[in-house]
């Protein structure tokens, strides 16, 4: 059998991979709200509320202290044999923590190893942790680090510490945009290439809109790193549909691309992939 594709994961499959493939780009935004959109609610229901509730004053009463904990984990891969041996699993993770009424703690954490013929493609490492203040506020500040290896890039280590602020461009829990700026200071130990310490500028796009009460959900993120004083660009974009099969589950379709123009020798610039998988995610 020429081409025969194979589970790798309980409940879990792809549908197809193009080109090679350097990190997850798609990064959920933590700061999505998780209360029912006040637009939602009509002024009659408001206006009887406050008629049966003894009116109280909210300034003399304590800001309670709300702790949600939130996670999502998502897998796909592929195996085919025959003319073309090929093997792909892809691993991410979202998780993040509301620790008080001013401070979220989050991280997006992912793995991916592939073969192509026998031989080791992809074996890429990505971890971060960031912490956000302010994370209620239509404007927000942001501090992160994370780090990075990939087989399929020719790098052994990148180090990453950054910092600016977001600002929600609309935050509803049914339509959700925000975009964030902040200044990046980036070590890179190529496997090949002198390594490199530079500052970058890092834009990032962040959409999110749900349909049928939450049955279909649509995201979209996209980054632009330019690096300061010298021609060095990365940039990356997804888009990616859901379709909610249960409570906690749902199947979930990807379209990224990701490009670097400083890359070794012999390597493409661009990477494209298109999969479909399975999402599950808790709150």
């Amino acid at each position: 059998m020429k081409n025969l594709p194979l589970i790798v994961l309980v409940l879990v499959f792809s549908l197809t991979h193009f080109g090679s493939y350097a990190q997850i780009v798609e990064q959920p935004d933590p700061l999505r709200p998780s209360t029912p959109d006040s637009s939602n609610v009509s002024q009659t229901d408001s206006s009887t509320t406050a008629a049966v509730q003894p009116q109280i004053d909210s300034a003399k009463l304590p800001k309670p202290v709300t702790r949600i904990f939130r996670y999502r984990f998502s897998a796909d891969g592929t195996v085919t044999a025959g003319n073309v041996n090929r093997t792909l699993l892809q691993l991410a993770s979202s998780l993040d923590y509301q620790l008080s009424n001013y401070f979220k703690l989050s991280s997006n954490p992912s793995f991916v190893y592939g073969k192509q013929n026998r031989l080791l493609a992809e074996r890429e490492w990505f971890g971060d942790f960031r912490t956000t203040y302010r994370s209620e506020k239509r404007l927000y500040y942001l501090a992160f680090g994370s780090y990075e290896r990939s087989n399929l890039r020719q790098i052994n280590h990148r180090w990453t510490a950054a910092g600016g602020l977001g600002y929600k461009l609309l935050n509803h829990q049914r339509a959700y945009i925000s975009i964030t700026d902040v200044l990046m200071h980036e070590r890179t130990d190529f496997v090949e290439l002198n390594d490199i310490s530079i500052v970058r500028n890092s834009l990032r796009l962040f959409g999110e809109y749900s349909f049928d009460k939450d049955r279909f959900k649509i995201t979209h993120t996209a980054f632009y790193q330019p690096a300061l004083g010298q021609y060095n660009v990365r940039w990356n974009a997804s888009l990616s549909v859901q379709i909610k099969l249960t409570n906690t589950t749902s199947l979930r379709s990807t379209v990224a691309n990701a490009y670097e123009s400083l890359i070794a020798s012999g390597l493409q610039n661009n990477d494209f992939r298109f999969t479909l998988g399975l999402v599950y995610e808790r709150k």
